[in-house]
């Protein structure tokens, strides 16, 4: 069985900024279980799943481009131009990182701007970065036949002691 459109699936994953900080992992948060093409993953992670099985596993890279392309859905805000540093050079098109009045980064990617405003479109904090994955596919359920494909992971030996095992010393 495949990752197909409407499979269920459970990964254990790590995503990364490339060469940099983790973003998310299933080492921190345990696997993660989604609906293939429902788009609760990055569209350019669920578009390489698609094809595995269970008990692969994939590790690549996506461009910032593929990461988070502009989407018009994202919402819009209009800020002053008062509220910029003098010296920033703003034009159309430029990714601008800012703070939120609590100091969080945000990204700012500015699609229109005049004396008065500069309209900016709110991005996600991984806007404009390369990212880097390692995923493994540990199910995938065929939601109308519920068959499911499942990679059960073995338990480590156990030590000859924790067996109790007696050993018969006239047996040679």
């Amino acid at each position: 069985m495949k990752i197909t459109a409407g499979s269920i699936v459970r990964l254990e994953y790590e995503l990364r900024i490339k060469d940099g900080d983790v973003l998310e992992s299933s080492a921190k948060s345990g696997p993660i279980q989604y609906v293939h093409g429902e788009g609760r993953l990055l569209p350019a992670l669920e578009k390489r799943l698609e094809g595995l099985a269970a008990g692969q596993s994939l590790a690549g890279e996506i461009p910032a481009s593929e990461a988070t392309p502009d989407n018009e859905s994202l919402p819009t805000e209009q800020i002053a131009r008062a509220d910029f540093p003098k010296d920033a050079e703003l034009s159309v098109g430029v990714l601008y990182q800012g703070k939120t009045a609590n100091g969080a980064p945000i990204n700012l990617r500015i699609v229109a701007l005049d004396d008065e405003t500069v309209t900016v479109r709110l991005l996600p904090a991984i806007a404009g970065k390369d990212l880097a994955f390692k995923v493994k596919v540990i199910l995938i359920e065929d939601p109308v036949s519920h068959k499911r494909e499942v990679v059960v992971k073995k338990p480590p030996p156990l030590p000859a002691e924790a067996l109790d095992l007696e050993v018969d010393p006239t047996d040679d």
